[in-house]
């Protein structure tokens, strides 16, 4: 796996004023330092999610989990998360930043897996709806695979969103 250091990078048509980092990575997420690159001075409010891994399910099927594997297709999952920044920004334009960080790899519980950010002026700008809709958008169409190994077996983790023709 290529190694993606946090190195800003903007998307094509967008201005400091506005940074998105898109990243599928190896490496461990580092809140702070990712935050910080989408605060700006103006920033007032950030909304943060963070994905981990479960040791222990207690939901639907309970189950331990001993750690899971991560895979993406890297062009295409960047590519559509640059649609999920896209869309933010065209449903929510106060906001400023925009984080989207998927970790790739052996991952065991209490890792975080998946950090969506985003930063504004202000908490009622819709900064709280964005980031929702972004880990949301991403589970949808960003093509990550997880497997799930237990003690006893190991299966891949199917989603329930087919995508549409607009995905």
């Amino acid at each position: 796996m290529r190694r993606l250091p946090f190195s800003h990078r903007l998307v094509e048509g967008e201005s400091i004023e506005n940074p998105t980092i898109l990243s599928i990575t190896d490496t461990e997420l580092d809140l702070n330092e990712l935050l910080g690159r989408i605060t700006l001075p103006m920033t007032g409010a950030a909304c943060v999610f963070t994905g981990m891994v479960r040791g222990i399910t207690t939901r639907t099927d309970p189950h331990e989990t001993v750690y899971l594997e991560y895979e993406a297709y890297q062009p295409m999952a960047e590519m559509k998360m640059r649609q999920v920044a896209d869309e933010i920004r065209s449903r929510w334009p106060e906001i400023q930043g925009i984080v989207i960080v998927q970790r790739v790899g052996r991952l065991d519980p209490g890792t975080p897996t998946v950090l969506i950010a985003c930063s504004a002026a202000h908490r009622d700008t819709g900064v709280f709806e964005a980031a929702r809709y972004g880990i949301d958008r991403l589970k949808e169409i960003v093509p990550v695979w997880k497997k799930e190994i237990s003690p006893s077996d190991q299966q891949w983790i199917e989603g329930h969103y087919t995508p549409g023709r607009q995905d």
